[in-house]
C-alpha cells in the first residue's frame, strides 16, 4: 500500500556521537566540525525541517545551532518546533498512549515533513523513537533514514568479531548476581551460535561492566572494548578474557563505551 496522499515524511536525522560533550559550549571550547561525521546531505535535510521530535529539546536546540553554522537554517532557530518523546515509566517499554504518539506525528499530517532525532548516532537503533517510527507506518507516512554515525556499528567493524552473526542485547542488569546470570546466558548463545554479543552501559557504570565480564566470561573468550568512537583519543582495543585480566585498565565515567564479545 501506499504511503497517504499528501502528508509529510518522518526523516530520522542522525547525530554526533559526542553525547555530553558538547551539548552547550562554555569556556571558549570548540566543538567539532560536524562535516566530520555528519554528511552534508544529513545537514541539509536538518536545516531545511521546521517540525522535530526529541528526547530532550534542548541538546536537540544545541545540534540545530552546530548545523546553522554548516548550512543555514530555513528559518530562525526560536520559530523550529521541537516537541520531546513521552517519556515510559522506569523499565516500560512505550508505555505511552497511542494519542501521544499520534500527536507528534500531528505536522505530518498537514503535510510537514518532520525530523526525528537521537541524542547520539541513529535514532530508533538503540534509541525510544522507534515507536515514533512505528507509529508513522501504522499511519502510511513516509520514513526516510539518513546516513550518519552508529557506535554499535562502528564498534562491531572495528573489534575482529564475528560481522556475519551479531546481536545487541542493551544494558545489563545492574544488580551483581542478576548480570552475572545475564553474562553466562550470552556467553552460551554466543558460543552455540557463534554469534558477537554488544552491550552497552550508562558511562558512569563503565567499570563495573568491565569487571562483571572479566570474571563472569571465560579466559578464552574474545572482548572488544570501543571508547569515544569519533572522538579525539577514542579507541577500540580487543584481548581474550585472559589477556585482559592482564591489564591496567581504567574506562572513563563520562564517555560512552560500546562492549563486544564472542566466545
Amino acid at each position: 500500500m501506499n504511503p497517504r496522499a499528501k502528508t509529510g515524511r518522518l526523516l530520522l536525522i542522525p547525530n554526533t556521537l559526542d553525547l555530553g560533550t558538547f551539548g552547550d559550549v562554555k569556556d571558549g571550547a570548540v566543538p567539532p566540525d560536524l562535516q566530520q561525521t555528519l554528511p552534508l546531505a544529513a545537514l541539509q535535510a536538518a536545516a531545511g525541517l521546521r517540525h522535530w521530535v526529541a528526547e530532550n529539546a534542548r541538546s536537540a536546540r544545541a545540534l540545530l545551532k552546530r548545523v546553522h553554522a554548516v548550512v543555514p537554517l530555513c528559518v530562525p532557530l526560536q520559530e523550529i518546533d521541537i516537541r520531546e518523546l513521552p517519556r515510559p515509566p522506569k523499565g516500560g517499554r512505550h508505555a505511552a498512549p497511542k494519542q501521544d504518539w499520534d500527536a507528534l506525528l500531528t505536522p505530518a499530517f498537514s503535510g510537514h515533513d518532520v525530523g526525528l532525532v537521537s541524542e547520539a548516532g541513529l535514532p530508533a537503533v538503540a534509541d525510544p523513537g522507534s515507536a515514533l517510527v512505528r507509529q508513522a507506518h501504522l499511519h502510511q507516512i513516509a520514513v526516510l533514514p539518513l546516513s550518519g554515525p552508529s557506535s554499535l556499528m562502528l564498534a562491531l567493524a572495528a573489534s575482529g568479531l564475528n560481522g556475519q552473526s551479531f546481536a545487541f542485547v542493551g544494558y545489563l542488569p545492574t544488580e551483581a548476581p542478576a548480570r552475572a546470570q545475564k553474562l553466562r546466558e550470552l556467553e552460551h548463545q554466543s558460543r552455540r551460535q557463534q554469534q558477537t554479543q554488544l552491550l552497552i552501559e550508562t558511562p558512569y557504570r563503565n567499570a563495573a561492566v568491565l569487571a562483571a565480564l572479566l570474571e563472569v566470561l571465560s579466559p578464552t573468550t574474545w572482548l572488544s572494548i570501543s571508547v569515544g568512537l569519533t572522538l579525539e583519543g577514542g579507541w577500540t582495543r580487543t584481548l581474550s578474557i585472559e589477556a585482559w585480566r592482564t591489564q591496567r585498565l581504567e574506562l572513563p565515567a563520562s564517555v560512552p563505551a560500546v562492549f563486544s564479545f564472542l566466545a
